[in-house]
């Protein structure tokens, strides 16, 4: 599969979640709220680094991956990568713990997050959805 058609079939595949992420936040769930929008996020900026020819690495958070690789996006995509890379490390950071919790505590993951996170994490992948969905449509 050519890195083109795997950067617009990860972001159809984030673009097809985006609904459930729109179920749990309706659902007051709100660590599978933040946990399923990180994942979108990813998929949708991992999309994004594929269709301009770069492997991502195998990591969740590819912020750096994209400020390194800003120079092949087109000037509307650059203009916001900054912002892109920080959704992308403030989310992979609440990734584990919106899954797993705080072990160590022993704080489960729905008492970590509130309506307010998951409100955040949804308008974070609308964010990445749009800017994503716009690069897909211009390439």
């Amino acid at each position: 599969m050519t890195s083109s058609r795997m950067g617009r079939s990860l972001i159809e595949e984030a673009r097809g979640r985006v609904e459930l992420v729109r179920i749990a936040l309706e659902r007051k769930l709100w660590a599978a709220t933040v946990r399923e929008a990180q994942e979108c996020v990813e998929l949708f900026l991992k999309g994004a680094l594929r269709l301009m020819a770069v492997e991502p690495a195998r990591v969740h958070d590819v912020g750096e991956v994209l400020r390194r690789e800003a120079r092949r996006f087109p000037p509307e995509f650059q203009a916001e990568i900054e912002h892109l890379a920080a959704i992308s490390t403030e989310m992979a950071g609440d990734r584990g713990i919106a899954f797993y919790g705080d072990e160590r505590q022993g704080i489960g993951p729905q008492d970590l997050f509130d309506e307010d996170d998951a409100a955040r994490a949804f308008r974070n992948l609308e964010f990445v959805a749009q800017r994503c969905t716009a690069l897909l449509s211009g390439s």
